[in-house]
């Protein structure tokens, strides 16, 4: 199975890091202040307290209309390695030019001490954009999302060719638990959503970039059975409106040596199943609320009876082993963290339960 890396390249350079030094804190040393904020607060229940959630709307959004077109293409149908981030100290969204300077000076230092952050065969220069993707924020409390692109050109290419891009990342907050969000001291901008495309030697350079900047720390975020469940769920709730086509799961048991499953469910079938385990709404006034609305229960009970269909006519029993994969025409994720959001309607919807994912698994 695959496995995500976690390996981070720490090639400080003198003339950036020293200034750095000079204004910002160790990431241990803001690390600790930032737990003796929260301290501060009285342990806050934000803190002290992140719980999965046990209810959770499945409404659709129309964001076409409020991101931008490019922004929106390239998050939607591309596959994303996830990581998790810690909140990011002295943050500011209105210097997003300054750290496209500073991180380009980052790379091309990084290149001139002769390590290897080549793409794609040798590369005259790296040019980076930060920018801000607009109209994705679900709450007031939703930090912007940060999106980050390095382009670059071969030394072969010629002189009118313009730069390509060769690495892609962004940073989200969407629907982050609240309660966390406002026990974070003022100067911690919380992006816990980290999602990546490009060479790993780029993606540890920009990590390594960011934890020496803002004092942050990255982790590896895999994609446990229970959000998978979680997103099986959410998907087949949207066959009505846009067809998943299909329900495809993959199943690791544990054997010797380990069997992988491929469970694909006709998603007229999936969604049948998915209708006689709903709860009935109790008044007719909460109808249409109550159909947009999914609990663990209702999760539990579908996913239970995908495994028992399957053990009837293979005798094989499913919840023996670990759901490592699950996909539709509305997207795709791995345990290893490799998510991929087709259908930009329910982009939100994935990113809201995946900031989730991410909250949990970050160290406090």
């Amino acid at each position: 199975m695959e496995r995500p890396q976690n390996s981070v390249v720490r090639t400080p350079i003198e003339s950036i890091v020293a200034q750095r030094r000079s204004k910002n804190k160790s990431y241990r040393q803001s690390y600790r202040s930032c737990l003796g904020a929260a301290s501060r607060l009285g342990h806050a229940p934000g803190w002290t307290a992140r719980r999965l959630n046990t209810s959770r709307r499945t409404k659709s959004h129309n964001i076409t209309e409020k991101v931008n077109p490019e922004d929106l293409a390239l998050l939607v149908k591309t596959e994303w390695q996830l990581s998790y981030v810690t909140p990011l100290y002295q943050f500011r969204h209105t210097q997003l030019r300054s750290y496209s300077r500073q991180l380009s000076a980052f790379i091309t230092a990084e290149k001139q001490q002769g390590l290897a952050v080549e793409v794609e065969g040798a590369q005259t220069s790296f040019r980076v954009s930060f920018s801000v993707v607009q109209g994705l924020g679900e709450t007031d409390d939703d930090a912007e999302t940060v999106l980050v692109q390095i382009h670059s050109k071969p030394v072969f290419a010629g002189k009118d060719e313009a730069q390509k891009l060769v690495w892609s990342g962004w940073l989200t907050c969407i629907n982050g638990n609240p309660e966390y969000l406002h026990s974070l001291p003022k100067d911690f901008t919380c992006l816990p959503l980290f999602g990546s495309r490009g060479a790993e030697n780029l993606t540890s350079l920009v990590k390594s970039w960011f934890q020496q900047t803002f004092d942050c720390c990255f982790g590896p975020l895999e994609i446990n059975q229970t959000f998978l469940q979680w997103l099986t769920a959410l998907w087949t709730n949207c066959h009505i409106e846009s067809s998943i086509q299909h329900l495809k799961m993959i199943w690791t048991l544990p054997v010797e040596p380990p069997l992988q499953i491929t469970y694909t469910v006709n998603p007229q079938d999936a969604w049948e199943l998915w209708n006689s385990v709903r709860t009935p709404s109790l008044e007719s006034r909460e109808e249409e609320e109550t159909a947009r609305s999914i609990d663990i229960e209702e999760v539990t009970r579908f996913m239970q009876g995908l495994m028992s269909h399957f053990y009837r006519h293979f005798r094989l029993d499913l919840s023996a082993g670990r759901l490592s994969q699950v996909s539709s025409a509305l997207g795709s994720a791995k345990f290893s963290g490799r998510v991929k959001m087709s259908n930009s309607r329910y982009v939100l919807t994935t990113l809201s339960l995946l900031t989730e994912c991410a909250l949990l698994k970050m160290p406090i």
